[in-house]
């Protein structure tokens, strides 16, 4: 549960730093509660919709040989942006973009955050 919380919390910070930091001028966030509230949408949406979508997509990715998910990841950071007060985006490049660096702020935070067994086997031991 604690490790849900701070990837929220990483999340909503990277969207904090894309908006300040002027590197997406067509992504900005008003406050840090929107970005967390976005957060928690945008894993929402990829937990519930982004499966349903890539299953009627599916075509298109393999025919784009994977390309297309990077759409998907774009649809899903739309939707969120258009449920999430406080959230703007401007244009599918800006979409795009964002969802591409958030994506790799979350493989990043997997990454690092992996439990892995042998850990826990070590801490028994």
């Amino acid at each position: 549960m604690l490790k849900q919380i701070v990837y929220f919390l990483v999340m909503a910070a990277a969207m904090m730093t894309l908006s300040m930091s002027g590197v997406l001028p067509g992504f900005s966030v008003d406050s840090f509660s929107a970005a967390l509230v976005g957060a928690i949408v945008l894993a929402l949406a990829n937990a519930l919709l982004k499966p349903v979508l890539f299953l009627l997509t599916l075509p298109f990715t393999i025919m784009t040989l994977g390309l297309f998910l990077l759409v998907l990841n774009a649809l899903m950071l739309w939707i969120t942006a258009r449920l999430v007060p406080g959230l703007h985006l401007q244009g599918a490049f800006t979409t795009l973009i964002a969802s591409v660096l958030l994506s790799l702020v979350g493989m990043i935070w997997n990454a690092v955050s992996k439990d892995d067994g042998r850990r826990r086997k070590r801490d028994r031991d």
